[in-house]
């Protein structure tokens, strides 16, 4: 079907494109022609400048404009170098890092002229080296460095300290990364700092602002970390009777405050602390336990199927709560769970709602964290059987630090905000977003 004129639409619309195209190429013209009028000196081009098109210009863009490949860049930030990882990995977790403490990061850096903070590289080397471990003292002493950052920060001319203190950070936020992934509460807690950072108003002075993010890490400190941990005290202490046999696992804040609290409360009962190797945390609890004058058995973790017939209840720490109702913790904690859960034994989780996260994990295998293979060394009568592991070809260690608990397996929760079935985690977190 053919309109009024004679000609079809496809006609039509041909004849436009070419009106267009006619009109496109004469702009081109008149702009090239006044370049060359304005530059005629014009030097030749390099084997290394881009091509230029057909009408003389370099690309598509304007004659007498510089390309955008040839401006100069600002200088690039710093780059923290990288760990290298250590010994050969198992198969199934190649893409995680693997790290030794015989080479920490600072091996790679100079000092004096690197842009880190002495006070994060202190940390960042602490935790390397295990001398600050748990989520909650890792976390504690992140917000502690960033409060010192914060106070020997200035901010540079013709900046803006919402814009600028983000960029500083994240140098010194790769090298804690670097040295030890950071763990789900450090994450959150630099998610919630970053973002009162941007929300800074420009009207307030440098020092004003500095003192106003200094009073926000503590007022995290003290309502997310210390008051959440007592709020999960008084919870714990309605679930345990007289004559209770508590099966507590690794060196937990709140598995040692809770049971301190209720020796001083009075109740009558008995601890059962299982340790695991290498860190043998649990011995740090059981000291602080028996100092209580609290009655303790101290188990390994494979004795687990003996000791659990007298087990009343189960009470074990949280590394984060995942949304999927998953409990990520301390590897060895899913196998106590597993063999309480054929027991008939309840199992109870403390953990703070600002571990939560969104993230959705079934396995132990996608996200984990490798520690130090030469921690797994034994030495019996002065001898290490394993001490030449790296040079044997077909045998590998694996240290990893995590295990998924799935929610089938968690009878309670315990947070700060009350006790919670693992399914309310989606809900704890739409509600945290609400309120921010």
């Amino acid at each position: 079907e053919k309109p009024t004129g004679g000609k079809s639409k496809a006609e039509l619309r041909a004849e436009r494109r070419a009106k267009q195209e006619a009109e496109r190429a004469q702009k081109q013209a008149k702009k090239a022609e006044l370049g060359q009028a304005a530059a005629p000196a014009k030097p030749r081009l390099t084997p290394t400048e881009p091509p230029s098109g057909k009408d003389g210009t370099a690309g598509r863009g304007p004659a007498g404009r510089t390309p955008v490949s040839a401006l100069p860049r600002p200088p690039l930030c710093p780059a923290v170098p990288l760990r290298q990882d250590y010994g050969t990995k198992v198969n199934l977790f190649s893409h995680l890092h693997q790290y030794s403490r015989k080479k920490p990061l600072t091996q790679q850096m100079s000092i004096p002229s690197t842009v880190i903070h002495p006070a994060v590289v202190r940390l960042g080397l602490q935790y390397s080296q295990g001398i600050i471990n748990g989520s909650n003292a890792r976390c504690i002493a992140l917000l502690e460095v960033f409060k010192q950052l914060i106070r020997d920060y200035s901010t540079p001319p013709n900046e803006e300290l919402s814009r600028d203190l983000v960029a500083k950070l994240k140098p010194h936020i790769s090298f804690l990364n670097q040295c030890r992934p950071l763990s789900v509460s450090m994450g959150n807690a630099i998610k919630f700092l970053k973002k009162e950072i941007s929300c800074l108003p420009d009207t307030l002075r440098e020092e004003e602002a500095k003192e106003k993010l200094q009073g926000t890490i503590d007022s995290y400190l003290r309502e997310k970390i210390l008051l959440a941990a007592e709020a999960i005290l008084r919870s714990a202490f309605e679930k345990i009777n007289d004559n209770d046999v508590i099966l507590v696992y690794g060196w937990e804040r709140v598995v040692r405050g809770g049971g301190q609290s209720l020796a001083v409360k009075g109740r009558a009962f008995r601890v059962i602390v299982v340790d695991s190797r290498p860190r043998l945390e649990g011995r740090e609890t059981l000291r602080r336990l028996v100092r209580r004058g609290i009655h303790c058995t101290y188990v390994m973790i494979n004795a687990i199927s003996y000791v659990l017939p007298e087990v009343s209840k189960v009470l074990l720490g949280a590394h984060a709560l995942l949304a999927n109702g998953s409990v990520m913790s301390r590897v060895g904690t899913s196998q106590i769970a597993l063999v309480s859960k054929a027991y008939n034994v309840p199992v109870l989780v403390c953990c703070e709602t600002y571990k939560f996260c969104e993230r959705v994990q079934t396995d132990s295998f996608v996200s984990n964290e490798l520690d130090d293979p030469d921690d797994l060394i034994v030495l019996r009568k002065g001898q290490a059987p394993l001490g030449g592991w790296a040079e044997n070809k077909s045998l590998r260690l694996l240290n990893l630090v995590y295990d998924v608990t799935p929610p089938d397996l968690v009878d309670l929760v315990i947070t700060d905000l009350g006790m919670i079935p693992c399914t309310s985690v989606p809900v704890v977190l739409r509600v945290k977003n609400v309120d921010q």
